[in-house]
């Protein structure tokens, strides 16, 4: 970090003349170097402070906490050291795709007796659908996997399929939530956040957390999906856009770069330590000063990250960059692993909006969807494998929820082709891989209908418990002070790890 201005006599006058000039926030507002170049700060020196996070032992009371991204141990030993979510938000049909139901066929069209939970009453029907495409037994392991996947039916032999998750979070916002953060209410820290929180990261060039967006658009949750909640800002989650330039102000005007911008910054670093020293304790004060300091850094490496072209043709191809339908998603899962290959602790994967909710023609928009992401999906899992990556990274694949059993029919539509299925988040199914999961293993099951999870039923609250887990932290143990309030992530006593799913 740059020098303080030190008890000189010549530095205390500065300090004097700085005070009745300007405040720190004036000098941002007006300085013509702006934020841009203000992020190079990192650049002059690293900060060698170590940080009180997760469950390691409190300061004392008078020491005032520093928050950093630098990597920490967890209190037990890890298997996962980095995370990839491929977050499918709508609700991907676990009928049509993971949990094939023979009394579904044989029952196709007849009328569902049974206790069934709609959320939209207004086009709910009580006819059956039976899957619209054919399951297969796939791999070694011969699970049964649809037609509609055929790129993750070739690494069956390599993921848990969980075909019994339940969490009776019957709507997308707080059914995310309650995947992501925990709760039903957005404003909460999500798991990228606890983790960054807990671990720090491996590099201090590229952000901890990781959001990788869709070109069409936000998911539906917008910022929320990546908050930092009651945390430090320091670990809220850095948007990537899809496009280039993917991350703007990486470089200053060419007029501002070299000695003057490092002498900028280097009166701004002291400026900023002076004003920490007079507000201890304010967390979004040192918390954006590690900002500007990670983008500094950025400068030299972000551009090269997000660089494909040293990649192999055959690693494209195997992405499916070079086909108009995957290039996108294949693109950012490729990025995904360049960055976790660099240090980066945890990466989400959006879709826009909530493309997978598929209330009306899930005929022709559900394959549509499985074409995009399916073979880069398994593409992912297969170069991380082949890299040694996959023992430590943990890959998941799923939404919010899944599908029900019956017919929706759209408003004055009642054309099979163009019904859909409503929401289902009382038993659905999301797919993981790697950081010592077993592989090519099925766990749970669903009630003949595919509706309820009847065993080994996995909570929203066990997953998050059983990801924390295998990056060696205690979910009733990570929490955070805010005043007299105590921020988790579970907050649910009976949550468990999932240990059926461990190998």
């Amino acid at each position: 970090m740059g020098d303080s201005f030190g008890n000189s006599k010549e530095g205390k006058a500065m300090s004097a003349m700085m005070g009745r000039l300007c405040s720190r926030r004036h000098w941002l507002q007006s300085s013509a170097f702006g934020l841009g170049s203000v992020a190079a700060a990192m650049l002059l020196k690293q900060d060698g402070l170590l940080a009180q996070q997760g469950a390691a032992p409190k300061k004392p009371a008078l020491e005032a906490p520093v928050y950093d991204l630098l990597p920490k141990q967890p209190p037990k030993p890890a298997r996962a050291k980095a995370m990839i979510s491929m977050f499918m938000m709508g609700g991907p049909s676990q009928i049509d795709l993971f949990d094939p139901k023979p009394e579904l066929i044989k029952r196709d069209g007849q009328q569902f007796e049974g206790n069934i939970q709609f959320d939209n009453a207004a086009q709910a029907s009580r006819q059956i659908m039976a899957p619209r495409w054919d399951f297969k037994p796939r791999g070694q392991c011969g699970m049964e996997i649809s037609e509609l996947m055929p790129h993750l039916a070739g690494i069956a032999d390599e993921i848990t399929l969980i075909r019994s998750m339940h969490s009776a979070v019957n709507n997308h916002f707080p059914g995310f939530f309650a995947m992501t953060n925990g709760g039903i209410q957005g404003g909460r820290a999500t798991l990228g956040s606890w983790l960054t929180f807990a671990l720090g990261s491996e590099t201090q060039e590229l952000p901890a957390y990781v959001a990788l967006t869709h070109p069409w658009g936000l998911p539906i949750c917008g910022g929320d999906s990546w908050t930092n909640g009651g945390l430090p800002s320091l670990y809220q989650g850095t948007v990537v856009r899809p496009t280039e330039p993917r991350m703007f102000n990486l470089n200053p005007p060419p007029h501002l770069r070299g000695a003057a911008q490092s002498e900028q910054l280097r009166f701004l670093e002291a400026f900023n330590r002076k004003h920490a020293e007079d507000f201890p304790g304010n967390t979004d004060l040192t918390a954006r000063m590690a900002s500007y300091q990670l983008a500094a850094r950025m400068q030299l490496s972000a551009r090269e990250a997000f660089d494909l072209s040293s990649e192999t043709a055959d690693t494209l191809e195997m992405y499916g960059i070079n086909n108009d339908t995957t290039r996108d998603y294949g693109t950012r899962c490729l990025i995904a692993r360049r960055l976790v290959e660099r240090g980066v602790r945890f990466v989400q994967i959006f879709n826009n909006g909530q493309s997978w909710d598929h209330h009306s023609s899930i005929a022709t928009e559900l394959p549509a969807r499985c074409r995009e992401v399916d073979q880069p999906a398994a593409a992912l899992v297969k170069d991380l494998k082949q890299r040694g990556l996959l023992d430590s990274t943990l890959v998941h694949w799923g939404g919010e929820m899944g599908r029900l059993p019956t017919i929706q029919v759209p408003v004055g539509d009642t054309e099979l082709k163009n019904v859909g299925r409503d929401h289902n988040t009382y038993g659905f199914s999301m797919w993981v891989a790697g950081a010592g999961l077993k592989s090519g293993y099925v766990h749970g099951e669903t009630d003949d209908f595919s509706h309820y999870a009847v065993k080994d039923l996995v909570t929203h609250h066990d997953w998050l418990t059983t990801v924390l887990d295998q990056f060696g932290l205690d979910a009733k143990n990570l929490s955070f002070e805010v005043g007299t309030q105590k921020l988790s992530l579970v907050e649910n006593p009976n949550a468990r790890v999932i240990q059926e799913i461990i190998a």
